[in-house]
């Protein structure tokens, strides 16, 4: 059992070290170069994803699979990748929280700062002042984002995880 945990962390750990790589390299140079406008909404739309990954990480965690081997004896579209999911709802779940999640978060913070900047730079407004009220308002959507989705995730737990495992299996296999 360690063994095979040691196993996972690592992949894990690997895993989340290139895809913050990615992300960061993907904000760094796309960010500096936009607009303010296409900067604010890039950082949305990170925002958005790593509350969608925390969505589907605390439905996971929480489904039922029984639900979804009546679905599969019932050939419903994606519900085997449901299962596989809910099968390995520990690992699931670790990777969309903590590993999409987190990451959204932090580059979501990171590409603020960048905002913060430009605007700065345009303005004439007070460097703090400006820094002090993005960062916090990035970190209000976050957090109000993540606790909607996340009482959403469990109130709603076999609908979140369908529609997911739906999107997922047109990626990985084809489910008759």
């Amino acid at each position: 059992m360690f063994k095979e945990n040691t196993k996972w962390i690592i992949k894990l750990t690997l895993l989340a070290f290139f895809i913050s790589i990615a992300f960061s390299f993907i904000s760094e140079t796309i960010i500096p170069d936009v607009s303010i406008i296409i900067g604010i909404i890039i950082t949305l739309i990170i925002l958005f994803i790593g509350i969608l990954f925390d969505m589907v990480g605390v439905a996971v965690a929480q489904g039922d699979l029984s639900i979804f081997n009546s679905m599969a004896a019932k050939k419903v579209y994606g519900s085997r990748v449901a299962i596989n999911l809910i099968k390995s709802k520990d690992k699931v779940s670790s990777f969309c929280n903590d590993v999409i999640g987190d990451i959204c978060g932090i580059i979501s913070g990171a590409t603020g700062a960048v905002i913060a900047i430009k605007i700065i730079e345009k303005s004439s407004l007070n460097n703090i002042l400006v820094t002090v009220i993005l960062m916090g308002l990035i970190s209000t959507m976050t957090i109000t984002g993540k606790a909607i989705a996340k009482t959403r995730a469990i109130k709603n737990s076999t609908n979140i995880i369908l529609r997911f495992s739906k999107v997922l299996n047109m990626f990985i296999r084809s489910e008759k």
